[in-house]
């Protein structure tokens, strides 16, 4: 996907061509939420099936292999999709990666609720039907869905094991801290201390539930805002990489292309060229 942020509706003639010849699991290098107000879906994520009848909220993490195929109930399909670059909302994105790990679909109720979620989509689309949209203001728009879809997860939320519940809140305190802090030249050690645990530990909480140790995730992070202010910032290149803790510009725009395959400076003229 080229854009940084996508709405888009699916009814009862896409689910019904999406669902006579389905993709195969696959991956993107995008996030996707998907609200379900009528219909079904069958979601095949973490190499299990399942099926949920709408009102849902379904989101998937970037890089996750998955499959789902929309489809009719009592001759119904009404479906909200919404995709967007993880640098789109970096504040809240990683915090999406440990809400939703393992549980990607939630059934929720009708209700009040539900329906201020639908109006945020309907908000959100026509926003983006502008000839020149204000991408600002979507941007806030989507943290507040967000910010709604956790208020009812958590009223919703399954049992979990003691020991998974644990595992949670500790990635969860981690990762706000690293919110406060990934900014800094600091390692896992300084993020195990704050936990008070040993680094090994962490790494091996992070690794089970994100498949990425604690280095790799703080790169990530940095990675996830370098891209934030390549795309609304005019500061050089030199600057974004000093504010993140790199303190030579050969080696920020090493690890940016390690991790991207473009340089900085590519990257911003590609983004330049697609907000243009």
């Amino acid at each position: 996907m080229n854009e940084l942020f996508k709405i888009f509706k699916v009814e009862e003639a896409e689910a019904t061509r999406i669902s006579a010849s389905p993709d195969e699991p696959h991956q993107h290098d995008f996030e996707e939420l998907i609200i379900g107000i009528h219909g079904q879906l069958d979601h095949f994520i973490d190499f299990n099936t399942s099926t949920f009848d709408a009102p849902f909220i379904s989101f998937v993490t970037k890089g996750k292999v998955h499959r789902v195929i929309p489809k009719l109930k009592d001759g119904k399909c009404e479906m909200w999709a919404l995709r967007f670059k993880s640098e789109f909302i970096p504040e809240t994105t990683f915090q999406l990666y440990s809400y939703y790990h393992d549980h990607a679909t939630i059934k929720l109720q009708q209700g009040a609720c539900f329906n201020r979620l639908i109006t945020l989509c309907e908000i959100m689309y026509e926003a983006m039907q502008q000839e020149d949209p204000d991408l600002s203001v979507v941007k806030h728009l989507l943290s507040a869905l967000f910010g709604m879809i956790e208020s009812e997860r958590n009223k919703t939320s399954v049992e979990e094991n003691v020991l998974a519940k644990t595992q949670n809140t500790t990635l969860q305190n981690f990762l706000s801290i690293l919110e406060e802090n990934y900014h800094r030249p600091l390692g896992v050690e300084f993020y195990a201390e704050k936990l008070f645990m040993s680094a090994r530990n962490l790494n091996l909480i992070c690794k089970g539930i994100l498949q990425q140790t604690v280095s790799e995730i703080i790169e990530t992070r940095k990675l996830i805002e370098a891209k934030n202010q390549l795309t609304h910032s005019d500061k050089n290149i030199s600057e974004i990489g000093f504010d993140l803790g790199y303190n030579e510009k050969a080696y920020f725009t090493n690890v940016f292309k390690k991790r991207t395959g473009q340089t900085p400076s590519e990257f911003r003229d590609e983004m330049k060229t697609l907000l243009s």
